[in-house]
């Protein structure tokens, strides 16, 4: 097994690599001039100045964490961990990020003189950086410290730092740019589209590079943090479980020792980047026929490749087929999350939700907050089946694996998801620079498919945070009971019940938090951009350039002030929790937790996507188009839904896994 486990590092290289060959690749293209340079540079740097802002206020905060970590007992292996996490995942959110800044105007250029097939590569492809760096990421850290300490049990505990690390930073990331885009979103299109009658990505609109942003920072960079840690998470919950099993359960689950199961996670992981890789450069084969053809041709084939090559792999490390059956539990899951979102936010529901427009904006939020709450239905159902089944046949290490099996293709994922943001901007840039119909025509086909890619891609993100939660809590329970056999939570314990409604108030209380910052920051944005149309002279008529800078500024401003908080509450309590009340209480608060963010996450995700996709149908000239009164309703529902999808709903998923993981790690202080 030795020099087996040198293979996640060599190929977390290995993906780096082949992330800075495709960067390079795509900032070989053409960039433009005049205009659209000068509008790239404009997003680019916006995106730059924030990145900078929020990650050196979470150095602090690291800082802060590392010294607690490391005067307990956890010692300075986890606290080293923990800052390896923190920097993994900052680090893949940014490049990410710095890279999807450049492929949109490329993107754009390519739309205007090469035709739709070099625009999707290049904005597919810019995307996939963002999926090759969260993998080659959580690989290279993971095995890193798994090579330092998985020969011995007791220090093997100090990889879960890296998790909590990794968690904490994507909460900050993902709440911050939640706020920073929805704001500017808002703000942009109340005004813009509704009060002074332009189109979207209006150039006299001093909201639209602030909105162009938020994309990159809130869609790419904070996705990006939010897929990276329950990537990360699920691979150290079931290395955590394999620790923490009996002799007996490992002898049921494979001849060749414990070694073997702590190992597994890793394997599959391994093979799903080089599955995710194959998927990835099959786009480009099938660019030719239609974006969404490609895409899923794309999607499908790493899924199906990696459902085979996990069992040859699972054959070969002398493990139980049991283990295989819980990778593919885990494996489809995600593909029916994936499709029921896809339906939910981009079938018969939104025309639905679009034909209430006609009567109004209060039947569209009624319509949508209806589809919203159905659409919970059948991916928790889902998440049940995927529980029964890998428990079934491989306990609860078996969960862990199924978790690891719907995450280990994330490179292909997460590239699809990052594709979206890529050609909303390119769509963007388009109208900005006046590139033409046709350019945007092909945009609009990109960023259509774009916005299914999102949508699927948060239901993707939100079934995999509930399994790699589950796996946290499981393994969180497993080492309390080391250490106290009697460890039980049940029911009927007053302790447990009252932790797990306490755990319960967490996902409403940070949803309205962030709800509340994105509606302050939003109404600030939408005084400052009625103010620059009637104070400025000629900006109307476009003979006069609006302050993006200013807008920028107030978006980046209200995020950073407002992600603290949740983002404090999360790690603070449970461990408030844990040492006031003990394990019982804090076991019973993440039970109460999971079932409610769950439910909360696809809530809301799959709402303020239906809104938003009703919106485009609308805007596709269906029910009157543009400018009609069923379109001023759809607007104000996606209005609503903005936050509710890409800041409260996606904030969510890192809440559980933080508290889930905090708890993981602290777990040794209290028994």
């Amino acid at each position: 097994m030795l020099s087996i486990t040198h293979l996640p590092i060599g190929l977390g290289i290995f993906g780096l690599i082949c992330a800075v060959l495709v960067f390079l690749k795509v900032k070989s293209e053409p960039a433009g001039e005049g205009a659209v340079v000068e509008i790239g540079n404009e997003i680019h740097l916006g995106a730059m100045v924030f990145m900078k802002s929020e990650y050196s206020r979470l150095a602090i905060f690291c800082v802060i964490c590392i010294v607690a970590i490391a005067s307990t007992d956890l010692g300075m292996n986890t606290a080293m961990a923990f800052l390896l996490g923190a920097l993994c995942s900052g680090s893949a959110g940014y490049f990410g990020m710095y890279t999807a800044t450049h492929a949109n105007v490329r993107t754009a250029v390519a739309a205007n003189t090469k035709g739709a097939a070099k625009a999707l590569q290049i904005a597919f492809f810019g995307g996939s950086i963002m999926g090759l760096t969260v993998a080659a990421m959580g690989l290279f850290g993971i095995g890193l410290l798994y090579h330092f300490f998985a020969g011995d049990l007791h220090t093997i505990h100090a990889i879960e730092g890296f998790a909590m690390g990794a968690s904490s930073v994507a909460l900050f990331s993902r709440v911050g740019g939640g706020i920073f885009t929805k704001s500017a979103d808002i703000g942009a299109d109340l005004v813009g589209k509704l009060e002074a009658g332009i189109p979207e990505d209006d150039p006299r609109n001093p909201g639209v590079i602030a909105d162009n942003v938020g994309d990159n920072v809130g869609d790419i960079a904070g996705m990006g943090s939010d897929i990276f840690e329950s990537y990360c998470g699920a691979m150290i919950a079931t290395i955590a479980l394999a620790a923490t099993m009996s002799l007996t359960t490992v002898a049921e689950l494979t001849s060749s020792g414990r070694e073997t199961l702590t190992f597994m996670p890793l394997a599959l992981s391994s093979v799903g980047l080089i599955c995710s890789m194959i998927g990835i450069f099959s786009v480009k084969l099938f660019s030719s026929k239609s974006p969404e053809v490609a895409l899923r041709y794309g999607t499908m084939g790493a899924s199906i490749l990696f459902i085979i090559a996990s069992y040859i792999l699972i054959a070969q490390m002398n493990a139980s087929s049991n283990i295989w059956i819980a990778v593919i539990s885990g494996a489809l899951g995600g593909i029916i999350i994936g499709l029921v979102t896809e339906y939910y936010t981009g079938g018969a529901p939104i025309r639905k939700i679009a034909k209430y427009g006609e009567t109004g904006p209060a039947t569209v939020i009624i319509a949508g907050l209806a589809t919203g709450m159905q659409s919970v239905t059948i991916p928790v159902l889902t998440i049940c089946a995927i529980i029964l089944t890998a428990s079934h046949f491989a306990g609860l290490y078996g969960v862990g694996i199924a978790a690891v099996g719907m995450l280990a293709t994330v490179g292909m994922t997460m590239a699809i998801d990052a594709y979206g943001p890529v050609a909303d901007n390119a769509g963007g840039i388009a109208e900005m620079a006046k590139m033409g119909k046709e350019t945007r025509e092909i945009t609009d086909s990109l960023d259509e498919v774009g916005n299914t890619t999102a949508a699927i891609g948060k239901g993707f993100a939100i079934g995999a945070a509930a399994l790699a939660a589950l796996a946290l809590i499981s393994a969180f329970i497993e080492r309390i009971t080391l250490d106290d056999p009697d460890f039980i939570l049940k029911l009927n314990d007053p302790l447990v019940l009252a932790g797990m409604f306490l755990g319960g108030i967490f996902p409403f209380l940070v949803s309205s938090m962030t709800m509340n910052a994105v509606g302050d920051a939003a109404s600030d944005m939408i005084k400052e951009i009625r103010r620059q149309f009637k104070e400025i002279p000629g900006l109307m008529e476009g003979t006069a350039k609006p302050d993006n800078q200013r807008c920028i500024e107030i978006a980046t401003n209200a995020a950073l002030k407002r992600m603290i908080a949740p983002g404090a509450l999360a790690i603070l309590a449970p461990v408030v929790v844990g040492f006031v009340f003990g394990p019982r209480a804090l076991g019973g608060m993440l039970g109460g937790a999971l079932i409610c963010c769950v439910m909360m996450a696809l809530f809301m995700a799959n709402a303020g996507g239906a809104w938003d996709n009703a919106k485009k149908y609308v805007e596709k000239g269906n029910l009157g188009g543009k400018g009609s009164d069923v379109h001023t309703a759809v607007v104000v529902g996606d209005t609503v839904g903005d936050p509710l999808k890409d800041t409260s709903g996606p904030a969510m998923n890192i809440l559980i896994n933080v508290m889930a993981i905090v708890s993981l790690v602290i777990a040794p202080l209290l028994t």
